[in-house]
């Protein structure tokens, strides 16, 4: 699955976003692309559980 980020914009952000998404799934394979502000996740958690696990560390997303 593929998600806009509008809110990353640094390698702190990836760190908090893979941390957080990790402690959700610790499978979870994550891919991130700050020049277009997008994150690739491989991971059981359906859409809605990997948004409500950004919108918990302080990240707005949206499915790409």
């Amino acid at each position: 699955m593929k998600f806009h980020v509008p809110d990353m914009n640094c390698g702190h952000c990836t760190a908090a976003i893979t941390k957080s998404l990790h402690a959700a799934d610790a499978a979870a394979q994550i891919t991130t692309d700050l020049t277009i502000r997008e994150i690739s996740v491989d991971t059981t958690l359906d859409a809605a559980a990997v948004i409500a696990t950004l919108k918990t560390a302080g990240y707005s997303a949206s499915l790409r």
